[in-house]
């Protein structure tokens, strides 16, 4: 050790702030006691201590032997109660949102990346519209159309009766059939927006608590509740004793604005919710049209439903302009709320609807609803819409990442056109699966479409798209069984670098082979991680030329039900017919399981924990392209662990080391860049089991690149990184020692962390993978190592200074 560097018990005051991971833990596991008191926070996401260091920071000569532990707990951010589970419904909002954070790095071509942006928010949109049209087919095509238009199917569903045709009630009429039924679709987009609201409220529209100065690119500049020259002074006294921080750019996840999206996500949620309206609006003036133009030519009332029709054109050009016009502001605290914007547009979509549907109940004698609505194509063009714009993502993506390709991207950069493929497919899929599944609840025994049915089913495209998900798996198999050869042969190989790593003897070699080989298994099985961009490059790109065939396909057949494979060979005509009901079957299945998994995660606290998990990993990128996506737990994360360590720091003058686990450790590191140089200073890192090479940096370059994690490792003070070979979400960060300082990266932990019995370990060690880092030696080792490299503690504040806000009860 040093003369310039502490011993860690002469360190002074140190804090180790602990963050747990995905799936989320209690504060008595993390702290390794059952007496633990919340400190701070709320019951959605606190501070914890041990009950016994509940007044530490009044008595740190007390803890010389280590740092005070302190736990926060956010897993109730994603995972808290019941109402979470609904948030699968959102899927494929959430994986839309993923793919603008997936853009290769820039290299200071703005221009590319703002059409990067309006592209990725331009499939949003059409994944709104599509989800609207979906129900708007159920309600108003198979409900409203077909199936009370028919005797026989509306005599089935007696709670169908007031409606069916032939009872000729007031409410027989087939467009105040129509004007009923849009009631469903306009209930579910009115419902969309209210959720968002609220979420928007409870987090976007939640100011940081640290205020941020536009020009100085340090970080936080001054805590609320405290004044400039508290903090002038604070800094004065600390310079000569904390070593200046590199000046280097600011990343893009340590700018002032990044987790405060709220005027964006305010302008999205217009815009969707009026294409929600307009979207209801459109279908019923598509079905009133045609018996307009037939029945009552330059009349008054085809004016009206001209003009109507004229009005939703020009909204929908408005909603296209709210879209395109602007993405995130992230350089400064953007306060600015565009009320009228936010207002006004949804509610003149509501009332364009209102009108169009006032329209619809118009009386028309003499109309009878026969066949389906005159409205298949709106699938179609859909679906060409998705397909364009995935293509044009894909081409500027290469653009942005031809300069300097890494090769460790995923998918040299294709990332995020290749997931925005991926939630249209899935917003197809679910789409497809309700249609599917209520065309033949409400036929009953027949077939829709096959002749022997009640109604005539639905679009003829949704039998294509169910056509090709057998032949997509199909071509699953061949990478699949690849990459399970591969993972066999690893192990095979792997079983020596196990031998070496443990110095097993030759003589216990036989004896232990099992042992070797279960090592080697899992370590091989955890590299499979590494092949994730192959199965998802293979089935964005399958699923888009097999949607594109599916269109050919239904355009080809002239969207007449029952003819989708008319004039083919006899031989592909049976093969066809057979994907098409097994994929209809699959398409069923697979809805009704999202459904019962949904239902029972409402119930179930630890299936909602496992849904959690997904959102911990999908949420925690703000609102940028879809505003209906589930919330970003990181805008309230962040500001707290950043917060946290600034007032902790500040009033105690200590050493604090933030230790983030898994999708903890992300947290820490996006924790760690807002904070302002004089605190970073006195902060370490330690992160463990961290997916912020292996899984970030390769999915989100742009973020957490090379150029990114070699930017912290300047920036910070210190920081270490633990990973096991047998992990399969942890890796190494592959941050090479620059400026004199040691790698970030330490050896491999080994996995168990002993081979066989020894007198300190009598029974045979579990092989942990990604959990119990801190249970290994190497974990202590690394946190004291951090503590001696940083600066010693600092004077005390006097007990009449400011304190920051967020400080805790008994310990701030």
């Amino acid at each position: 050790m040093s003369s310039a560097t502490p011993d860690p018990k002469s360190g002074g005051a140190a804090l180790e702030l602990l963050v747990h991971g995905v799936g989320g833990t209690t504060a008595a596991d993390m702290l390794d006691d059952p007496r633990t008191v919340r400190i701070t926070g709320d019951k959605t996401a606190a501070m914890h201590r041990r009950r016994d260091d509940v007044d530490a920071d009044e008595h740190l000569e007390r803890y010389a032997d280590g740092p005070v532990p302190e736990a926060y707990c956010w897993s109730n951010l994603t995972s808290g109660n019941g109402a979470r589970a609904l948030w699968l419904l959102l899927l494929p909002f959430m994986v839309a949102n993923l793919a603008h954070w997936m853009r290769p790095p820039s290299e200071g071509r703005p221009g590319l990346v703002r059409l990067y942006g309006v592209l990725v928010r331009l499939v949003a949109l059409t994944l709104t519209v599509l989800l609207t049209a979906a129900v708007c087919e159920v309600a108003l095509d198979l409900t409203a159309w077909q199936c009370a238009g028919s005797g026989a199917c509306a005599a089935q569903r007696s709670w169908l009766g007031f409606l069916s045709a032939e009872r000729g009630g007031w409410w027989s009429a087939p467009g105040r059939r129509l004007a009923l039924a849009a009631v469903a679709p306009a209930a579910l987009v009115g419902l969309l927006w209210y959720l968002s609201n609220r979420t928007w409220s409870a987090y976007e529209a939640q100011r940081p608590p640290i205020g941020y100065d536009s020009d100085t690119p340090a970080g936080p500049a001054t805590p609320a509740g405290t004044s400039q020259a508290g903090t002038a002074q604070a800094g004065t006294a600390q310079a000569g004793t904390v070593p200046a921080a590199p000046a280097v750019p600011r990343p893009a996840l340590g700018r002032p604005g990044f987790w405060y999206g709220r005027r964006l996500v305010a302008r999205l949620r217009a815009a969707h919710t009026a294409a929600g309206f307009l979207t209801v609006a459109a279908a019923l003036a598509r079905a009133t049209a045609p018996q307009d133009h037939r029945t009552a030519h330059g009349t008054l009332r085809e004016i009206l439903g001209w003009t109507l029709q004229g009005g939703i054109a020009v909204l929908a050009v408005v909603v296209l302009w709210v879209i395109c016009r602007r993405g995130r502001s992230e350089r400064r605290l953007d306060l600015t709320l565009e009320r009228a914007l936010v207002s006004w547009l949804p509610g003149a979509a509501l009332l364009l609807l209102a009108l169009t549907a006032a329209h619809a109940a118009w009386a028309r004698p003499g109309w009878r609803s026969s066949g389906t609505l005159p409205g298949d194509t709106v699938f179609g063009l859909l679906t060409l819409a998705q397909g364009a714009f995935v293509v044009a993502l894909g081409v500027v993506a290469l653009l942005l990442a031809r300069p300097r390709r890494d090769p460790r991207t995923a998918l040299h950069g294709l990332g995020g056109p290749a997931v925005a493929m991926l939630a249209c497919a899935l917003g197809g899929v679910m789409t497809g699966g309700v249609a599917q599944r209520m065309a033949d609840w409400l036929d009953g025994s027949g077939t829709p479409g096959a002749g022997d049915g009640l109604i005539t089913g639905p679009p003829v495209l949704l039998s294509w798209q169910a056509s090709v998900i057998p032949v997509l798996l199909l071509l699953l198999l061949v990478p699949t069984a690849l990459l399970v050869a591969r993972t066999l042969v690893t192990a095979r190989r792997t079983r020596s670098v196990v031998e070496a790593d443990y110095g097993t003897a030759d003589r216990d070699r036989d004896r232990d082979r099992l042992r070797t080989d279960r090592i080697a298994a899992v370590r091989a099985g955890a590299g499979l991680t590494d092949s994730a961009p192959v199965l998802v490059g293979v089935v964005a790109g399958a699923t888009l030329l097999l949607g594109a065939a599916s269109v050919a396909g239904a355009w080809a057949s002239g969207n007449v039900p029952g003819r989708a494979f008319d004039g083919a060979h006899p031989a592909i005509t049976s093969a066809a017919t057979a994907a098409q009901a097994l994929g209809s079957w699959m398409v069923g299945f697979g809805f009704l399981l999202f459904v019962t998994w949904g239902r029972r995660s409402y119930k179930d606290q630890s299936a909602r924990r496992t849904i959690g998990i997904l959102w911990d990993v999908g949420t925690f990128w703000p609102r940028a392209a879809h505003p209906f996506a589930p919330p970003c737990y990181a805008e309230r994360a962040v500001p707290d662990l950043t917060w946290r360590m600034s007032s902790w720091t500040r009033r105690t003058g200590g050493r604090l080391v933030i230790s983030g686990h898994s999708q903890g450790s992300v947290l820490a590191a996006a924790a760690v860049w807002q904070l302002a140089p004089a605190t970073r200073a006195r902060v370490a890192l330690l992160t463990y089991g961290s997916p912020l090479e292996r899984l970030y940096g390769r999915w989100f370059p742009a973020y957490f690149g090379p150029e990114a994690l070699s930017g912290l490792h300047r920036t910070v003070h210190c920081w270490s990184n633990l990973f096991r070979a047998t992990d399969p979400i942890g890796g190494p960060m592959r941050v090479p020692a620059e400026d004199g300082r040691p790698p970030v990266d330490r050896p491999a932990l080994l996995d168990p962390v002993v081979y066989g019995r020894t007198r300190e370990h009598p029974l045979p060690e579990p092989i942990l993978g990604h959990s119990d880092y801190q249970a290994d030696p190497a974990f202590a080792a690394a946190r004291a190592a951090l503590l001696d490299r940083l600066p010693p503690a600092l004077p005390r504040q006097r007990d009449n200074d400011t304190s920051p806000q967020g400080s805790s009860g008994k310990s701030s």
